[in-house]
């Protein structure tokens, strides 16, 4: 978990997918967020954080629904929204908090 913080703490943006195994949605992600990658390269850190197997991160960040994606940066939650959110949205919203 070090290493997350060490990450969100940084100056470049983090884009946290809190998703789950389970969940229909959520397996539209990867394609999303490895769109934004592609776009955005290494502007942006990616991680995905699995809700079942770290309930004290969903916990302490209040994800109570899935797939819900945070923007972090500089140690401070900038963004949230629940759901499947497209790439080029997901590519904007990323650049205006940048």
């Amino acid at each position: 978990m070090a290493n997350f913080q060490e990450l969100i703490n940084g100056d470049t943006p983090v884009l946290v997918d809190f998703f789950a195994e389970w969940c229909g949605p959520c397996k539209m992600m990867p394609p999303i967020l490895q769109e934004v990658k592609k776009e955005l390269k290494d502007q942006i850190h990616i991680i995905k954080i699995d809700v079942d197997k770290n309930q004290n991160a969903a916990a302490h960040y209040r994800v109570s629904g899935v797939p819900t994606l945070m923007i972090f940066k500089n140690g401070k939650s900038l963004w949230r929204q629940s759901g499947v959110i497209p790439a080029n949205q997901l590519i904007q919203q990323i650049k205006s908090l940048a």
